[in-house]
Parts: structure tokens; sequence; C-alpha cells
């Protein structure tokens, strides 16, 4: 079996040599392709922090298709979007991609880039819709890849500091402001968020505001024209980031996401709004922290009446149409589909499956999945107002760093996002 080569984040291609690779034929494509036989599929991935993880998991599908051998490379998150755009360009790119979902998948599903599965790949239909609609064309419908994992938000917290301090999880408002006051007054941080980076910052709103305004039901009237963003329910919803304000990290929108990780991990924070994903970070900086989760309680006027986990698809698997080995890669997404590739990545990812059926060992992980089956709500930004310029993130992130600074407040907010979609969304269609 041939060497599987990787390559990570100290080993990128610089943009020159990239280009250079992504005009220039493979060397061995035709080799391979010639012999019948021997076949290595190459999948590019933006998770660098994985590729260990990753070698292992393909390893488990080369002992079952030995026909088959994966490269697995990973290259920087921040770069990602480009490299993959050239290679995808050319014709030495990825035969299977990660590519992005929802509206940041549309640009290489209209650009011709990706092969539609319908109908090639078994076990969609058992993947949640509001999964599997991140891997679905927008104008077509066709489902162009499978998806890799739902990210689920909540808020962690450090179960020592908790119980050292004589503090339950917060069941109602009320409970929770007084974690927080208690917390302050013992000169605790009560929650760790790096504002700097102000992509995480529309995360920490639907975290804490999800309920006000109406998860799932105030989607449905957002999209149809119903209402908008300049709703009394979304504006309060935003209004609680300023209450919550005073139990952040000093100084927030000075600190960066990284830094804020480590607060957490570190114990100098106790609580930490954020993803699932953070999960198998926490676990690598602080083996022998001990932290759960839990969903933030109804504010008060909530529209919703239970607590909600916001939560999105997160990343899928495609086939490059320029692909010289289809079949090979139906093969390999076929196998992504299953439910063996699904408890891989709960256990080595240390992340949800898209795929129904998967067990989670890692309490943690049980915790978080726990309470999204309790409450679930859509990461609303990301899931449907990523499909056009500018995207709905990241407006909401620039005026939230504004609401920290006292550049505006929660009802100047709202109308700037509502008049950046603007720009390109049309309620009901």
């Amino acid at each position: 079996m041939m060497r599987r080569r990787t390559l990570t984040a100290a080993a990128l291609l610089t943009g020159s040599a990239l280009l250079l690779s992504a005009c220039a034929p493979s060397a061995s494509s035709g080799d391979e392709q010639a012999s019948g036989d021997a076949v290595t599929l190459k999948v590019w991935s933006w998770r660098t922090e994985d590729v260990e993880a990753y070698n292992k998991i393909f390893d488990v599908f080369e002992a079952e298709h030995p026909n088959i051998t994966v490269e697995f490379e990973a290259f920087q998150n921040t770069e990602y979007n480009q490299i993959l755009t050239t290679g995808l360009a050319g014709s030495d790119g990825p035969d299977v991609p990660m590519v992005r979902a929802y509206g940041q998948l549309q640009p290489n599903i209209e650009a011709g880039q990706l092969v539609p599965i319908d109908g090639e790949v078994e076990g969609l239909d058992d993947i949640a819709p509001s999964v599997i609609a991140g891997a679905k064309g927008k104008a077509d419908g066709k489902t162009y890849a499978v998806p890799l994992a739902t990210q689920t938000l909540q808020m962690f917290y450090n179960k020592q500091i908790f119980e050292e301090q004589g503090l339950d999880v917060p069941t109602t408002w009320d409970e929770f402001i007084e974690v927080q006051e208690k917390l302050l007054a013992a000169g605790i941080t009560p929650m760790a968020l790096g504002a700097k980076d102000d992509w995480i910052l529309p995360i920490f709103a639907d975290i804490v505001g999800s309920a006000r305004y109406g998860g799932s039901e105030f989607e449905e009237k957002v999209l149809s024209g119903e209402t908008d963003f300049n709703d009394p329910d979304y504006v309060a919803s935003l209004g609680i980031i300023t209450e919550m304000e005073k139990y952040l990290t000093p100084d927030v929108v000075g600190v960066s996401y990284t830094d804020s990780q480590i607060q957490f991990s570190s114990g100098q924070a106790a609580q930490f709004p954020g993803g699932s994903f953070e999960i198998a970070t926490f676990r690598n900086q602080a083996p022998d922290l001990e932290f759960g989760s839990y969903q933030v309680p109804l504010p008060d006027d909530a529209v919703l009446d239970a607590p909600v986990s916001p939560a999105y698809a997160d990343g899928n698997f495609a086939i490059n149409t320029k692909s010289d080995h289809q079949d090979e890669a139906v093969e390999l997404l076929n196998w992504l589909a299953t439910p063996e590739f699904g408890q891989l990545v709960a256990d080595e990812l240390n992340q949800f499956s898209a795929i129904p059926g998967v067990e989670y060992e890692d309490a943690a992980m049980q915790e978080a999945w726990s309470n999204y089956e309790a409450g679930q709500a859509p990461y609303l930004l990301l899931v449907d107002f990523r499909y056009g310029e500018p995207l709905g993130t990241a407006v909401l992130g620039q005026q939230v760093q504004k609401m920290f600074l006292g550049e505006t407040d929660a009802a100047g907010a709202a109308a700037a996002l509502q008049t950046g979609i603007s720009q390109w969304f049309t309620p009901g269609e």
C-alpha cells in the first residue's frame, strides 16, 4: 500500500506553489488509472488539528477497501477557502474535498465543481433534514455532499469552580443571574468570551438569546417575510448581550478567542459560551479539567417555553467533478455515510456525527448531546443568512463589537443586520 502523505499547518504550500501545482497534472493519477488497480484518493480538509485522527479513521476504510489509499491533506482554516477554490479550478485538486455548509457551499455548486450524489450514496435520507440541508444546492435542491458533524451551542461550566462556590446549574433566569453575581463577588470571571474575533459573537448572541426571540418559530417568520430582524423580540434578545457584559472577561473586545479558551481551560473563568467543537480543545488543553454544559435558562418574556441549544451542520465531504476516480470517490462517500464512520467521528474526533445511531462515551459530549435533544433551534444567521454578501454572521459580529464599545445599541445592531441581509435576501424565496 502506498504511503499516505499529510500536510499540516507547519508544512503548508505557499500560494505560488499551490497555483503551479493546481495547473500541473498529477504524476501518479495517470499511472494508477492505466493500471486499473490501486487508486489513491486525495482528501482535503481545513482541520489541521485532526490529521492524526483522520489517518486512524482512514486506516479503517483502507483495511476494508484494499484497492483504495486515502491521502489526507489538511490546510490552515483561514486559508482553506482560497486553496480549495484554486484546487477545484485546476487539474490537481482533491478527489474528495471537505466543503463548507449552507450558503458557503453554494459557490462550489454554482461553479459546477461538485458532483450531485442523490441516488449514489445510501443513508442520506436517514440524516436529519436540518443537517442535510447544509449539503444541498439552494437553487436545485440536489444533495452534493455527506455531512460530517452537527455542532451544538451551549454554556460550558467548570464543575470544580461550581462545587467550590456552592453553585448549581441554573434552571431559571433568576438562578442564572444569581450564578453570575456570586462568581463576580468571589473575584472569578463568570464567562470567558473573546470578542476580538467577531465570528464568535453571533454564537454568543444565540446561546443567550435564541429562546428569547423564538428559535425555529422566528426562523419561519423571518424567512416568510412575516417579520424581520427589527422585530421587538429579536431586538430584546440582543439586549441580553448588554446585560451580560459585566459578567464577561474584562476588556472583552481586546481578548482573542484563543485567549478566552485558555482562560476557561486554565480555570481563570468559570464558564464558556461556545460550541460542541470546543470539547476536543478543552480535552487537549486541560486533560484533567472537569466540565459540563447546560442550556441557558429562559430569559424574561421569552417567546419559547423551554430552553434550546442552537445548532448547525459543520463540514461536508463532496466529490470533485474533475476527479479521475469517480467510482472510488463514491465508494468512499458511501462509507462516510455509515454508522461505522459516524462512530469513529465521535470516538476519534470528539464530534457529533451527522449519522444517526452514534453513541457518545465521553461524558461531556453525551451531556451536550442530551441538552440538544431536549430542545433544538437553528443557529439562525449561519443556517439561513450566509447565502449572500454580506453574511449575516459577519454583520452581527461587527455590530456586537460596537455594542461592547458603546457605539451602538441592540436596536441599532438589529437594524444594521436587517439592512445588510436585505441587500441579497428576499423573503419567501
